[in-house]
């Protein structure tokens, strides 16, 4: 059957990431220890999502608004993942791990909520940390796309001196 006008126009994984995050899923403005780098074809080399560093018992919490689809096990390590809606058909699906999941399967979560907390004794990193993944249906994704630019930015704002304006004396 074709498409009428009236019809939604699917997406696809290539499709533009909203920038739906709210919040870092640990700490505020946390060291990425290893970046994403996409793998050139499905099986290829690559590193699927970005390591975050993070010591053992740190709060994972929630990019953004959705519903949890799986917290367990996965090759011994605790994974969280949390499906975005309205983010696409499919919609977006953020990945924690090590996890230790304080969630289980089919919660809804705002941004900002705890997701459980970073598991120690991975060997994904030199040191601990929580790998961060980002898919759409089978496609992995840059999960740092999420991030809207004002949660990228390193430090605060700083206020500097404007040319030729009088300067006020020091209280």
């Amino acid at each position: 059957m074709p498409r009428t006008a009236t019809d939604p126009v699917p997406r696809s994984a290539a499709d533009p990431v909203p920038k739906a995050g709210r919040v870092w899923p640990v700490g505020t403005r946390p060291p990425v220890v290893r970046g994403w780098e996409p793998p050139a074809t499905t099986y290829s080399r690559g590193h699927r999502g970005v390591d975050l560093g993070a010591a053992p018992g740190v709060p994972v919490r929630a990019v953004a608004a959705g519903r949890v689809s799986f917290a367990g096990r996965v090759a011994g390590r605790g994974v969280v993942s949390v499906e975005l809606p309205g983010t696409g058909t499919p919609p977006l699906r953020t990945t924690y791990e090590p996890v230790l999941a304080s969630v289980r399967k089919g919660d809804e979560v705002a941004a900002g909520d705890l997701l459980g907390t970073v598991e120690g004794g991975g060997a994904h990193c030199a040191r601990s940390c929580l790998h961060w993944g980002l898919l759409r249906g089978s496609t992995y994704l840059d999960p740092l796309s999420l991030l809207p630019p004002w949660l990228l930015r390193a430090g605060p704002s700083r206020l500097l001196p404007v040319a030729g304006a009088p300067r006020t004396p020091a209280a």
